[in-house]
């Protein structure tokens, strides 16, 4: 459970803020949209074999692009 403690003289959308921040650093809504619908074992093995693969193909991206900035910048000396 999530408590703010705000004083009396504190502004309103000051604790409001506060509480978002925790509500963020707990990963509450991570964890509702975790639960929001139950998802059979076999089905989230998959799910998380896709967010692999698109994983996969951004890393290969990103040291694609990194290789050939390198490459630019060797050719420019």
């Amino acid at each position: 459970m999530i408590t703010i403690n705000i004083g009396p003289k504190q502004d309103p959308k000051r604790a409001i803020q506060k509480l978002k921040n925790k509500v963020i650093t707990e990963e509450l809504f991570i964890e509702l949209k975790r639960r929001r619908h139950y998802l059979k074992p076999s089905a989230r093995k998959k799910l998380k074999r896709e967010e692999a693969a698109k994983q996969r193909v951004k890393d290969q991206n990103k040291a694609l692009r990194r290789a050939e900035q390198q490459y630019n910048e060797n050719l420019q000396r």
